[in-house]
């Protein structure tokens, strides 16, 4: 009896249909280990969730902070350890600040706060972690400054180009996400100011902050800003904000549609208008500054 030869042709499919099986085999093992990585490391990282809202007021300094405490209020001011040049830009501001025509270009609706302003916001803010970036996103916006955790560096000086937050790369240290920003828009650029009071810095600030929930439940940030032609020696801030009852919600909002403080042209007046279109109060224009 003749032995019926097999056909290559069956062969090499029956290989083929094999090796496909055992690479789906290896891809979805490759997968699974992934998603456990994926797991893992997201177990591992603090929980930041819900919505936060800033201790204290705006003025970026609070330790150092003079007068009743309102950045808006002639007298306060800060006193970073500023060289000779900026403390005069720095006097400049503050008596534009008390005549009431402080140029701040976060009065422009649409442009963003910058760091480290971002960290010195009157609304609320959410902090999202993932294993390879933070997000700092504050309802005052638009603002969301994005922080690089998967093992990268900055781009080559030659790459980089300033920015409203600049390039952050941030690390864990435990529980204490560490943050390295560079590039920022400075007094060069006239696109960033701190707060209220007309504080500056300038395009050579590197920021270095720590990140973490301290034992009384607050997110804790501790900046340390070296700027080689602002400072004479590195300034260290500390903010806090705690976290809000579970539920509350974040809402989006665009400055430009805030219709509701007119300026009476007859007196230089400004008032506020209820749901109902009455005037709630009225005061000089130079009073009604925002607090951010």
């Amino acid at each position: 009896m003749r032995r019926k030869k097999a056909n290559p042709l069956s062969i090499a499919s029956a290989n083929s249909r094999a090796g496909r099986r055992l690479g789906y085999l290896v891809a979805l093992s490759a997968g699974l280990l992934c998603s456990a990585e994926s797991w893992a490391q997201s177990a591992a990282l603090p929980d930041w969730s819900g919505v936060w809202a800033m201790v204290g007021g705006t003025v970026f300094d609070r330790e150092t902070q003079t007068g009743e405490g309102r950045s808006t209020t002639p007298g306060v001011r800060e006193h970073p350890p500023y060289t000779p040049e900026y403390e005069a830009k720095y006097a400049a501001n503050l008596a534009l600040r008390d005549q009431g025509i402080l140029p701040d270009p976060n009065s422009l609706c649409g442009i963003p706060t910058g760091f480290p302003r971002i960290f010195n916001l009157p609304d609320v803010y959410e902090f999202a972690v993932t294993p390879k970036q933070v997000w700092i996103v504050a309802e005052n916006g638009p603002n969301v400054m994005r922080i690089y955790t998967d093992g990268r560096g900055h781009p080559p000086v030659e790459d980089r180009w300033p920015t409203h937050t600049g390039d952050s790369v941030g690390h864990w240290e435990g529980d204490t996400l560490v943050i390295d920003t560079v590039s920022l828009h400075g007094s060069e650029q006239g696109r960033t100011f701190v707060d209220r009071t007309g504080l500056v810095l300038s395009d050579a600030a590197h920021a270095v902050t720590r990140m973490r929930v301290a034992a009384n439940g607050n997110m804790e940030v501790q900046i340390t800003i070296d700027d080689a032609k602002a400072l004479k020696a590195p300034w260290v801030v500390t903010k806090q904000f705690a976290r809000q009852a579970e539920g509350t919600r974040v809402y989006d909002y665009a400055c430009n549609e805030n219709n509701r403080n007119p300026i009476d042209p007859s007196t230089g007046w400004t008032f506020t208008i209820g749901p109902d279109g009455k005037i709630i109060d009225q005061k000089p224009a130079g009073d009604a500054a925002s607090e951010q």
